[in-house]
């Protein structure tokens, strides 16, 4: 097992040193090395690197990659969660209501031309949307059922974001001149977001994997179902409330600066579990690694397979994750048929 951990933490620093070299200017991963030690701790001398190289490696794609490695992180851990919490192999982000929410509080900010932040009113309305839309929809489902099972936060959750999705789609109808920018943002996009994002988020990130793991025993036991939860003393709704929150937290955080980036928060906590088992000791902080680096592969195929232009990172994983999922769905019923 720590032979495993070993070679994916190798394998996520090399794909950021790859993802950081490659470009319309190639870097030798050394001379990336020795600009962040000299950046960072002041060690060494670049006076052999190009100034142009240093400022392409310090200002673009470092803190690209590193943003997209944060974010990745954050997407999957939220994954992680909500799907041992739920224990649904398909919970996300995306049908618990927290993407269509930040979506439409993208929508308004757009559309209204509100700022009351620079450079941060358009992630602080789709945090405060996504979050609101996650409370909302456990709390209609606490009132409904008061035990709050799965099922019933699932289905609310996926209820409020069709409701949501269509007042954004009634937004974009009455405003048609702000549709396609309202649409860009809904691709996502790790481009031109510079340090300070990394700064909020990685935090937010740091957070979120510290009350996920002090839950991690009770992720543990509600694996093998409710009842033999609360037979062994967990409060699940107690629980439930904290944990996906967290999810909301980390999710909302990334959607809000990123836009919508499908298919990571699946994919990554799917992964790890195969390769490292189902202990959420493990499955939480190896599923952020593993998403990040994730992240940073599918951010760098956006930016190099159609060089000059950049498409957005939430295609590449859609189209990389949705058939790949699909794969890991029908294995699973296969083997349990």
């Amino acid at each position: 097992m720590k032979r495993k951990v070993i070679i994916l933490c190798i394998i996520a620093i090399g794909t950021l040193l790859f993802a950081i070299a490659i470009g319309g200017v190639n870097v030798a991963p050394m001379e990336i090395i020795r600009i962040i030690l000299n950046r960072t701790l002041g060690i060494g001398n670049v006076d052999d690197i190009s100034a142009a190289n240093s400022a392409i490696i310090w200002n673009l794609r470092l803190p690209r990659a590193l943003l997209a490695f944060v974010v990745g992180g954050m997407l999957s851990v939220s994954g992680a969660i909500m799907q041992s919490t739920l224990r649904n192999p398909l919970a996300s982000p995306f049908t618990m209501g927290v993407s269509s929410g930040a979506s439409l509080g993208a929508a308004l900010v757009i559309f209204s031309g509100i700022a009351f932040l620079p450079m941060l009113t358009l992630p602080t309305a789709g945090f405060v949307m996504g979050m609101a839309t996650m409370v909302v929809a456990m709390f209609l489902a606490s009132r409904i059922d008061g035990m709050m099972e799965n099922n019933t936060i699932v289905l609310m959750g996926m209820v409020i974001s069709l409701f949501i999705n269509a007042l954004t789609m009634l937004l974009m109808a009455l405003q048609r001149e702000f549709m396609q920018q309202i649409i860009i943002w809904q691709m996502g996009s790790v481009a031109m977001r510079d340090w300070p994002p990394i700064a909020i988020l990685a935090p937010v990130l740091a957070l979120g994997l510290f009350i996920a793991l002090r839950y991690h025993r009770e992720m543990d036991i509600m694996t093998f179902g409710e009842d033999t939860a609360k037979t062994l003393g967990v409060n699940l709704k107690r629980v439930k409330w904290t944990l996906l929150l967290t999810a909301a937290l980390l999710s909302g955080s990334a959607i809000s600066f990123v836009g919508i980036i499908g298919f990571v928060e699946l994919i990554a906590p799917h992964i790890v579990r195969r390769i490292f088992g189902a202990r959420h000791s493990l499955v939480i902080p190896l599923s952020a690694m593993m998403g990040g680096t994730i992240m940073v592969l599918a951010d760098l195929v956006a930016r190099t397979i159609m060089r000059p232009e950049e498409l957005p990172i939430g295609i590449i994983t859609a189209l990389i994750g949705a058939p790949f999922f699909a794969y890991i769905y029908f294995a699973k019923r296969k083997e349990t048929a």
